[in-house]
Protein backbone atom coordinates (compact mmCIF):
# COMPACT_ATOMS: atom_id res chain seq x y z
CA UNK A 1 0.00 0.00 0.00
CA UNK A 2 1.42 3.37 -1.00
CA UNK A 3 0.25 6.64 0.53
CA UNK A 4 1.81 10.01 -0.25
CA UNK A 5 3.43 11.87 2.65
CA UNK A 6 0.96 14.26 4.21
CA UNK A 7 1.34 18.02 3.95
CA UNK A 8 1.66 18.42 7.71
CA UNK A 9 5.16 18.37 9.05
CA UNK A 10 4.81 15.63 11.64
CA UNK A 11 7.22 12.73 11.36
CA UNK A 12 5.80 10.46 8.69
CA UNK A 13 5.40 6.85 9.70
CA UNK A 14 6.89 4.15 7.52
CA UNK A 15 3.42 3.03 6.43
CA UNK A 16 2.80 6.50 4.98
CA UNK A 17 6.04 6.59 3.02
CA UNK A 18 5.75 7.01 -0.72
CA UNK A 19 7.34 3.99 -2.44
CA UNK A 20 9.02 6.23 -5.00
CA UNK A 21 10.73 8.25 -2.28
CA UNK A 22 11.85 5.01 -0.63
CA UNK A 23 13.47 3.89 -3.90
CA UNK A 24 15.15 7.28 -4.33
CA UNK A 25 16.51 7.37 -0.76
CA UNK A 26 17.95 3.88 -1.13
CA UNK A 27 19.46 4.42 -4.58
CA UNK A 28 23.25 4.54 -4.81
CA UNK A 29 23.34 7.80 -6.79
CA UNK A 30 21.31 9.98 -4.43
CA UNK A 31 22.81 12.74 -2.29
CA UNK A 32 21.09 12.94 1.10
CA UNK A 33 21.39 16.51 2.37
CA UNK A 34 20.73 17.36 6.01
CA UNK A 35 20.06 21.13 5.99
CA UNK A 36 20.22 21.55 9.78
CA UNK A 37 23.02 23.37 11.58
CA UNK A 38 26.24 21.36 12.15
CA UNK A 39 25.54 20.90 15.88
CA UNK A 40 22.22 19.19 15.13
CA UNK A 41 23.79 17.13 12.33
CA UNK A 42 26.47 15.83 14.73
CA UNK A 43 23.78 14.75 17.23
CA UNK A 44 22.32 12.32 14.69
CA UNK A 45 21.40 12.06 11.03
CA UNK A 46 20.60 9.55 8.32
CA UNK A 47 23.20 7.14 6.91
CA UNK A 48 25.32 8.63 4.09
CA UNK A 49 23.94 12.14 4.73
CA UNK A 50 26.04 15.22 4.09
CA UNK A 51 25.53 18.42 6.03
CA UNK A 52 24.83 21.55 4.02
CA UNK A 53 23.11 23.99 6.40
CA UNK A 54 20.20 25.87 4.85
CA UNK A 55 22.01 29.22 5.15
CA UNK A 56 24.95 27.81 3.14
CA UNK A 57 22.86 26.11 0.46
CA UNK A 58 22.75 29.01 -2.04
CA UNK A 59 26.58 29.29 -1.91
CA UNK A 60 27.07 25.53 -2.31
CA UNK A 61 24.50 24.88 -5.05
CA UNK A 62 27.22 23.89 -7.56
CA UNK A 63 28.06 20.85 -5.40
CA UNK A 64 24.59 19.49 -6.17
CA UNK A 65 24.21 20.30 -9.86
CA UNK A 66 23.52 17.23 -11.98
CA UNK A 67 22.76 15.11 -8.93
CA UNK A 68 19.59 13.61 -7.47
CA UNK A 69 19.09 15.22 -4.05
CA UNK A 70 16.89 14.46 -1.03
CA UNK A 71 16.74 17.22 1.59
CA UNK A 72 15.60 16.91 5.19
CA UNK A 73 15.84 18.55 8.61
CA UNK A 74 14.15 18.17 12.04
CA UNK A 75 10.51 19.00 11.30
CA UNK A 76 10.46 19.62 7.54
CA UNK A 77 10.27 23.41 7.58
CA UNK A 78 13.89 23.98 6.54
CA UNK A 79 13.58 21.13 4.02
CA UNK A 80 10.68 23.03 2.40
CA UNK A 81 12.85 26.14 2.16
CA UNK A 82 15.73 24.09 0.74
CA UNK A 83 13.38 22.61 -1.88
CA UNK A 84 12.49 26.12 -3.05
CA UNK A 85 16.18 27.04 -3.40
CA UNK A 86 17.03 23.81 -5.25
CA UNK A 87 14.07 23.97 -7.64
CA UNK A 88 14.85 27.62 -8.41
CA UNK A 89 18.35 26.46 -9.37
CA UNK A 90 16.99 23.53 -11.44
CA UNK A 91 18.34 20.83 -9.13
CA UNK A 92 16.37 17.56 -9.17
CA UNK A 93 15.30 17.42 -5.54
CA UNK A 94 12.93 15.52 -3.28
CA UNK A 95 11.61 16.48 0.15
CA UNK A 96 12.47 13.78 2.68
CA UNK A 97 10.92 15.87 5.46
CA UNK A 98 12.82 14.75 8.58
CA UNK A 99 16.07 12.94 9.29
CA UNK A 100 14.14 10.40 11.36
CA UNK A 101 11.89 9.71 8.38
CA UNK A 102 14.94 9.11 6.16
CA UNK A 103 16.53 6.93 8.84
CA UNK A 104 13.33 4.87 9.21
CA UNK A 105 13.19 4.30 5.44
CA UNK A 106 16.84 3.22 5.42
CA UNK A 107 16.26 0.91 8.37
CA UNK A 108 13.20 -0.62 6.72
CA UNK A 109 15.21 -1.27 3.54
CA UNK A 110 18.09 -2.82 5.50
CA UNK A 111 15.64 -5.09 7.36
CA UNK A 112 14.02 -6.22 4.10
CA UNK A 113 17.39 -7.01 2.52
CA UNK A 114 18.61 -9.22 5.38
Amino acid sequence: MSIMLSACKNIASISQTDNRLTDIINSADVVLVDVRIPEQYREGTADRAVNIPLRELPKRINELKGKKVVVFCNKGIQADQAMQILKKNRIKAYDGTTWKNIQAIQHLNNTENH
